[in-house]
Formats: structure tokens, C-alpha cells, sequence
């Protein structure tokens, strides 16, 4: 595994990959890598003749107020990680490249930037734009690896992907979970053991719909409200949102329909953690 700090180094390099007609997988991260991400890493691995790793905590895509210091970073064990799954280039870019001095230009997706997490969040989509179009344009990969588990901004990249041309293919693998259903993220790291223990409770609802559904329940705001009240007799989860919306522009719907997104946010103590299903049904 070789490590990659400058951007001009890595074009050229990826660009020799494109040349002698060889694929390129790319799985962009803020590091504090877990198995959500070895995930995404060895589909990369399975697909593609490169991988490509990215570890950039990027700090456009942090709200004033939110924990960008404390982002959990784990560098030295990451680097053990992406060598052990076979990764071949590890992007460690400085903060001073990607944004130097007078840099003043941004990429918002319209609309569903606003919405959900963004509505809670004011500017986070337009910093992950900013930053996912950046690494496109250096790495050129052929495939970009994205998690379920951030639903939001995998539709988000995928229409931005999709309006700006970018000749890149997004794939979505699933979400990984630990054994109690809690969803992997590196903001679990930053949850005390009484909090984590009721952090469940968050995937313990999302079953809930999903058993509501297949008992026939199709009405979104009966099933939203059976899921708060599951949720807030754990006094220590404040809810953000949930939501039963279309995958397509994030509509909110009345109705459940096949193949709609149930997502949710919520606090715990001062960890915000996001989850979703899929709602599938003949």
C-alpha cells in the first residue's frame, strides 16, 4: 500500500491506472474506520483492479457548534486497517490543499440538501458535495462506494454525479450493524456504555415500522407515531426527525409505498446518530 499525500501525485497515478485500462475503485472516508467501511472497501476490492482510500476529516461539511475536534481520529490503526484489506493507495490529503487560501467555491445540490438532515444541519450537504466532487475530479475513479447507512448523502451524491456528468458509477452497499442492531458509526466511539446500550433503541423502532408494514400498515404518520413512542420512553434519546420519504427527492409521504426510505435522527446525550430502512413489500 502505497500513501498518497499530494493531489497532483495521485492524478498522475490514477491517471497511468486509466491508461493501461485498469479499474479504479474509490471509497472516500473521514477515517475512525470500522467495519461499515471494510465493507465498502472490499466491495472496492471484489470490482476493481485499484483501490483507492481516502482520510480526510473534512471540516466544510461541520455546522458551527458540531464536534469537528472531537471527530474521533485513529490514523495510525486506519493505515493498519486499509493495508490488511488490500488497499493500494491511501489519500491523506492536508487541509491546506484541498482548501487553500481564498478558496470560495462550493457544489449545493438543491433541494434535497435542505431537507431532513440538512434542515438540522444548514450547509453540511453542500461541504460533502464540495468535497466528494473535489476527490472525483483527482482520483477519476470508475466506481465511488457509498453506505446505506448515510442514505441521505448517497442520494445526494448520485444527483450530483448524475447533473454534473461526472463518468462515475455510485454504488450503495448495505448498512452493517453490530449484533444488538446499533448501526456502525464512528460517532458510536463518542457514546458513554449507558448511552450506547440505549442507542438500540433507534434500530429497535426502525423494526417496528417494518413490522407494522408487513401487518399491512400503509399509513406514514400512524407508523411515525408508534415509533416515537417507542423511542421516547428511553428519556436520554432526544428524537430529531423521522420521516417516511421517496428515494428518489425525499418527498415525505402519507402513504407507504415499495421500496420507501423510513429515516430517522436522533440525539443521544450529545451524539447525533442517523439510521433508515428500506421498506420493501409485494
Amino acid at each position: 500500500m502505497k500513501f498518497i499525500p499530494d493531489l497532483a501525485k495521485l492524478s498522475l497515478i490514477t491517471e497511468k491506472i486509466r491508461q493501461l485500462k485498469k479499474r479504479i475503485g474509490f471509497v472516500p472516508t473521514m477515517g475512525a474506520l470500522h467495519a461499515g467501511h471494510f465493507s465498502l472497501i472490499n466491495q472496492a476490492r471484489k470490482e476493481n483492479d485499484v483501490v483507492v482510500v481516502s482520510i480526510f476529516v473534512n471540516p466544510a461539511q461541520f455546522t458551527p457548534g458540531e464536534d469537528f475536534k472531537k471527530y474521533p481520529r485513529y490514523l495510525k490503526r486506519d493505515i493498519g486497517f486499509c493495508r490488511k484489506l488490500g488497499v493500494d493507495f491511501l489519500f491523506l490529503p492536508d487541509k491546506s490543499d484541498i482548501y487553500p487560501p481564498g478558496y470560495s467555491t462550493f457544489v449545493n445540490v438543491e433541494v434535497l440538501s435542505d431537507v431532513l438532515c440538512g434542515a438540522s444541519r444548514p450547509g453540511h450537504f453542500r461541504g460533502v458535495a464540495t468535497i466528494v466532487a473535489k476527490l472525483l475530479n483527482i482520483i477519476q475513479p470508475d466506481t465511488l462506494y457509498l453506505g446505506q447507512k448515510d442514505v441521505q448523502q448517497a442520494i445526494i451524491i448520485s444527483r450530483m454525479v448524475k447533473d454534473l456528468n461526472f463518468p462515475v458509477k455510485v454504488k450503495v452497499v448495505p448498512t452493517v450493524r453490530q449484533e444488538d442492531g446499533l448501526a456502525l458509526s464512528s460517532r458510536n466511539a463518542n457514546l458513554s456504555k449507558n448511552e450506547r446500550s440505549g442507542a438500540v433503541v433507534l434500530f429497535k423502532a426502525l423494526r417496528l415500522a417494518e413490522t407494522l408494514v408487513s401487518n399491512g400498515q400503509r399509513n406514514a404518520s400512524r407508523i411515525i407515531s408508534r415509533m416515537k413512542q417507542l423511542i421516547e420512553k428511553n428519556k436520554q434519546v432526544k428524537i430529531d426527525y423521522i420521516a417516511i420519504v421517496d428515494q428518489e427527492r425525499l418527498r415525505r409521504l402519507k402513504k407507504v409505498k415499495p421500496r420507501s426510505l423510513i429515516v430517522l435522527a436522533a440525539k443521544i446525550g450529545k451524539t447525533r446518530l442517523i439510521d433508515n430502512t428500506i421498506i420493501d413489500y409485494s
